[in-house]
């Protein structure tokens, strides 16, 4: 969203088949679902790294590259590409797999 609001063009890749819901976050942002399960959802993203600056991607470590969406394949595709990557404990270490960018109420 301060992307967008600093005149950015973001666009946003959400899941297809997803109930219609009021995002906040989402004001100045373009939208496109995706399913990114299919070998045409995986060619739209690559087209559409093609022309963009940044991608910023939220997903646990290994995800984007067993999509074959992966740092190596799209900087491969466009060399200026920005990669970076939203993760709640990072890409190592004990907790890496964990969801820790969910927002979510956690209790001992």
């Amino acid at each position: 969203m301060v992307l967008a609001d600093f005149g950015a063009v973001v666009t946003r890749i959400d899941k297809v088949k997803i109930l219609s819901t009021t995002d906040r976050l989402a004001r100045g942002k373009r939208s496109i679902s995706v399913d990114l399960q299919s070998s045409q959802g995986i060619a739209i993203v690559r087209k559409l790294c093609l022309k963009s600056d940044v991608l910023i991607e939220p997903f646990r470590p290994g995800v984007m590259e067993k999509l074959g969406l992966g740092p190596e394949i799209l900087l491969k595709d466009n060399p200026r590409l920005i990669y970076a990557r939203l993760t709640g404990y990072g890409q190592t270490g004990c907790h890496a797999k964990k969801a820790g960018h969910d927002i979510k109420l956690c209790l001992p």
